[in-house]
């Protein structure tokens, strides 16, 4: 095992001292092709280009000496360090860092970051981090070959964001483009990159910022609000028992992309969208359209909304995690499912159509649960009966799905 690991941060700036002693003192040095130029490389010490980290970590792990590994920002935020401490390697490592990529480019933008939203982009991830993106007023996508900002922008057709594009930060040839997500396609983007992506309502300027990330939005405490929060007008999918058991049983959480079909007063895309998933809200009703867009603004989430009929209209709509119906029966559910999503709830009036949607999911492969929800609501001033609902919720799940 190699007597001594330091990996140091590069951010284009002169090396510290600390940093050109221990590459003085290296016998072996990992990096990319630009880090392994740098003139503070001792020429007799074995070099490694770093591709694959898990696969240098095994040579420095076999090397009897001392260790460099050079990588560029800090790399100890998504950088080379978590890969080298994995158990498997057993390797200690003294950081020096430098400033992040992250950092830099919100410094060339002259923007705070402290409410930004910090994703990775990779083929896998891709999805996910266009998700965020879709989601939250303000993300920095770290990007990668085959997810980068042409990809970021393709992905978000139909939503409009503002890409700050930030190329080889730290270098000579270091370039920051302002376009729309639209026009990102258009253009050929020099790797690395870091790409800043802006849009929704502008979050309150507040001095009393405590949580990075962003602080949520100062809402009403609690899920499966009351009709009243959402203008007092809640359809036979809205009630506030049901809402409960959709949202416990889909789950929406961050990175995900939730379908809420028939969304009727957006009692569930807010709610959904208050968890931090995106959520593409659908109704054949304009007046519902309109109900869901001033919902959004009360709670301050950014959902898209799409006027029309499904399922035709949800024959173009990106790929979901999550979808929750209010609507449209059997046909609807049918076509859902055969987009293949994680998890899909619904309701239904009747026995028999409980029944019937049931069957549906279990052809198409989900595991299917069906309950009876029936519950009272109560005057407690004389403790009568006020309202009694009754319905029955079906949801599927994929056993399958990766998310």
């Amino acid at each position: 095992m190699a007597d001594r690991v330091t990996v140091i941060g590069w951010d284009g700036s002169p090396l510290t001292a600390t940093a050109r002693s221990a590459l003085g003192a290296a016998t072996l040095v990992a990096g990319a092709g630009h880090h392994l130029a740098l003139p503070e490389v001792p020429g007799r010490a074995e070099r490694i280009r770093l591709g694959s980290v898990s696969l240098a970590a095994r040579r420095i792990a076999a090397h009897r000496g001392t260790a460099v590994v050079l990588a560029d920002g800090d790399p100890g935020f998504f950088g080379v360090v978590r890969t080298l401490r994995a158990p498997e390697f057993g390797l200690e490592v003294e950081v020096v860092p430098a400033v992040s990529s992250v950092a830099q480019a919100f410094a060339r933008a002259g923007m705070p970051w402290d409410d930004a939203q910090v994703v990775v982009a990779q083929r896998r991830t891709l999805r996910r981090a266009v998700n965020v993106c879709r989601a939250h007023p303000k993300v920095a996508v770290l990007t990668s070959p085959g997810a980068g900002p042409a990809e970021l922008g393709l992905l978000l057709e139909g939503v409009h964001r503002t890409f700050v594009i930030c190329e080889e930060l730290g270098t000579d040839r270091e370039q920051v483009t302002v376009v729309t997500s639209d026009n990102a396609a258009d253009h050929t983007w020099r790797d690395p990159n870091v790409v800043i992506v802006i849009g929704g309502p502008a979050a309150p300027s507040d001095d009393s910022a405590w949580l990075a990330g962003g602080a949520p939005p100062a809402t009403p405490r609690g899920w499966a609000l009351p009709a009243a929060e959402y203008g007092g007008r809640l359809g036979e999918g809205e009630t506030e028992p049901l809402r409960a058991a959709q949202l416990a049983r889909t789950g929406p959480r961050v990175g995900d992309l939730v379908w809420d079909i028939g969304c009727g007063s957006g009692a569930f895309t807010a709610e959904a969208a208050r968890f931090g998933a995106a959520v593409i809200a659908v109704d054949r009703d304009p007046d519902a359209c309109a109900r869901t867009l001033a919902t959004a603004r009360r709670f301050g989430v950014q959902p898209q909304i799409v006027h029309g009929t499904a399922p035709h209209i949800l024959e173009d709509l990106p790929e979901p995690d999550v979808v929750r119906i209010g609507g449209g029966g059997a046909a609807v559910v049918s076509a859902v499912a055969d987009r293949r999503p994680e998890r899909i709830v619904t309701h239904a009036a009747t026995r028999d159509a409980a029944e019937l949607i049931g069957r549906d999911l279990t052809e198409h492969g989900y595991r299917v649960e069906c309950s009876l929800l029936q519950s009272v609501e109560l005057d407690t001033r004389a403790w009568t009966e006020k309202e009694r609902t009754v319905g029955f919720l079906l949801s599927g799940e994929l056993p399958d799905r990766n998310p």
